[in-house]
């Protein structure tokens, strides 16, 4: 079988995991990463090895951009303070943590297995977002997780670079010259990130080609990652800030049309580079297993140790950040946040992405001794956290009552159609003041928004679409910037803007031409 009939295999095999996961109600990665190893040992299948720019530069970039875009500075704000503690102080804990258990369990070199816990001390923007979705998790709680996940990934990865240049040089590295490098990747990736999106803007203002803007956005997580490794900055770090910048620019860049055709078209490339990577972690662990010290077992207790020190680590950063939260807006202590934050650390693509780009050799051309058994620790830890931690965290939101319940988000979701009903009267009445339009159409529409605007009152359906084209436009364009001010104002949530606005985009498509 080769790598081509593998591959389609696993977007077939991931179709009916998807659907089974929805009616199972558990993350897709986590049932991905089970029928990728079940898979792998059925007779015939080969071995699978991944070659670096497979993860690194084809899936990496539009994963961590298509989850940069659920998003945005305004909902970045409210908990950027313990973001940046996570995102620094907790990734370089765990590395460190990482790095002591690996030498005390594992045998490797002080600089490989602070290596392994440079790879391990991000946790997976891909799973959680899907999490997030899928467990209906407060707003602020989401956003929380949601940006410790993805910026933590570029902290780790230029972590891992300043690891390597130590394992390659057979040395160490002053802290100065870390702390330096650290600044200049990071930096740097941030302003190459803010660049790309002021350019992709500029093209995007600039052109209603349905054709041309979807290529565009397609390209913009590759042009950010190629740009700024190309410069020898943190590519990760720019396809990050690219992505949360355009996605709060969304509504002022593109028409309604051209937006639902992005989000399909995303959704169907995600879907697709999900299936393949979390299908091919499971595949690969055997293989690293049957080729390298798996015959042994021991990097099974190795592996298990590893998981548990990040955990326990995660844990011990998170509680006491959740107590003086709390302690500074007067809440009572609660473990019900910090467990949930604490457990949503499952690994996921990008520590594999940094564990194949180690190098084979040390500058003086002597193969590198470790790569692989570091390599076999990051799949097994990575299987490990996506099974565990994936199938549980639902049960244990579920457990601890912080989900948002049903009829909180259909009263947030009424209330904002409640106010962009009244704008869109309120508009009417400017319209016939002014005779800006046939009072025929007026009328028509205004019976239209009072019983939209009855109907929610009352809790009934609304009805239908409206048939009069270029007034019912305006109306729309009315809607979308009450409901821009309702999100921007902290009225309702990021779930309920991008719901609302979608309906929005499809009612103004239906309009046709």
């Amino acid at each position: 079988m080769r790598g081509v009939e593998v591959i389609l295999l696993l977007v077939v095999l991931a179709t009916a995991v998807a659907a089974s996961a929805r009616r199972l109600r558990v993350p897709a990665p986590s049932l991905l990463v089970v029928a990728g190893l079940l898979v792998a040992f059925l007779p015939g299948v080969p071995a699978v090895q991944l070659a670096p720019t497979t993860v690194s530069l084809v899936v990496l970039p539009p994963l961590l951009y298509a989850a940069g875009q659920d998003l945005s500075w305004r909902e970045l704000r409210p908990v950027w303070r313990p973001v940046t503690i996570l995102v620094v102080g907790l990734v370089l804990a765990s590395a460190a943590a990482v790095g002591l258990v690996a030498t005390a369990l594992a045998g490797l070199p002080a600089s490989m297995a602070f290596v392994l816990g440079a790879v391990l001390a991000s946790t997976d923007p891909v799973a959680v977002s899907a999490l997030g979705r899928r467990l209906s998790l407060p707003a602020r709680l989401n956003a929380l997780i949601q940006a410790e996940s993805l910026f933590n990934d570029a902290t780790s990865l230029v972590l891992f670079r300043v690891a390597i240049a130590a394992a390659v040089a057979g040395g160490s590295v002053s802290v100065a010259r870390g702390v330096g490098q650290f600044a200049l990747l990071a930096g740097g990736g941030v302003l190459i990130g803010a660049l790309v999106a002021g350019g992709v803007g500029l093209i995007r203002r600039r052109t209603e080609d349905p054709v041309l803007e979807t290529v565009v956005a397609l390209i913009t997580p590759y042009a950010g990652y190629v740009i700024a490794e190309a410069l020898h900055v943190s590519g990760v770090t720019a396809v990050v800030v690219a992505s949360v910048i355009l996605a709060g620019q969304a509504t002022r860049l593109t028409n309604a049309q051209i937006r639902l055709q992005l989000h399909a078209v995303y959704d169907t490339v995600v879907f697709v580079l999900e299936s393949v990577v979390f299908g091919l972690i499971g595949l690969q662990l055997p293989t690293l297993i049957r080729a390298g010290n798996g015959r042994t077992w021991t990097w099974l207790l190795q592996a298990a140790a590893i998981a548990a020190t990040l955990l326990a680590i995660r844990a011990l950063w998170v509680f006491p950040l959740s107590l003086a939260i709390g302690a500074r807006r007067g809440a009572p202590a609660s473990w019900r946040v910090p467990a949930v934050v604490s457990w949503a650390g499952a690994r996921g693509v990008l520590p594999l992405a940094a564990a194949l780009s180690i190098p084979l050799t040390t500058g003086h051309g002597a193969p590198l001794a470790g790569r692989d058994h570091v390599l076999l620790l990051t799949t097994a830890v990575i299987v490990a956290t996506l099974v565990v931690q994936g199938f549980t965290l639902g049960p244990l939101v579920r457990r601890s009552g912080i989900a948002m319940p049903a009829h909180h988000t259909r009263g947030e979701e009424t209330t904002a159609r409640t106010a962009m009903s009244r704008a869109a009267l309120t508009y009417l009445d400017q319209v016939e003041d002014q005779e800006a339009a046939p009072a025929v159409a007026v009328a028509q529409l205004r019976q239209i928004q009072q019983s939209r605007l009855e109907a929610l009152e009352h809790g009934t359906d609304t009805p239908g679409q409206p048939a009069l084209r270029q007034l019912r436009r305006d109306l729309i364009a009315v809607e979308a910037a009450e409901l821009t001010r309702l999100y921007e104002d902290g009225t309702i949530g990021a779930q309920t803007w991008r719901r609302l606005q979608r309906r929005l985009d499809l009612e103004e498509t239906s309009l046709g031409d």
